[in-house]
């Protein structure tokens, strides 16, 4: 025979205050993160695109850093102007790309640095570039 069980508070299970206000804590702490990386992650989205629109633009490099300023401009691209963009041929195909870095204020003295780079070249390699010459 089966009995019945017997519940007391003791066997009862869920989540405490003190857990609840954990997961709280933490959920904050995680949106908060999200929050600041954000714009920043959009406008290295924007920028992406933007070299991409450059790239179908027919004519010379300049001709193709003006289209990347005007769609710059639309999308609110601050990060990278044309005068940053490493335009370089591959096969006699012109490629452009961008590599920059950004410090995210998170609070007080603490930052995020993030290294944002793309190329609209299919293997993904960026040319170094030419190193300056010493004065």
């Amino acid at each position: 025979m089966h009995g019945t069980k017997q519940f007391s508070l003791q066997s009862q299970r869920g989540v405490s205050l003190s857990g609840l206000i954990v997961v709280i804590g933490l959920i904050l702490v995680v949106g908060m993160f999200a929050m600041k990386v954000f714009p920043f992650v959009m406008e290295y989205r924007a920028a992406k695109a933007a070299i991409r629109v450059a790239k179908q633009t027919p004519g010379s490099a300049m001709d193709q850093r003006i289209a990347f300023n005007r769609a710059a401009d639309i999308n609110s691209i601050s990060s990278v102007s044309m005068k940053d963009l490493i335009v370089y041929k591959v096969n006699g195909q012109t490629e452009i790309a961008f590599d920059y870095e950004t410090k995210i204020p998170l609070f007080t003295n603490v930052y995020l640095g993030v290294r944002w780079v793309d190329t609209t070249d299919p293997s993904g390699v960026i040319p170094e570039a030419p190193a300056a010459a010493p004065q």
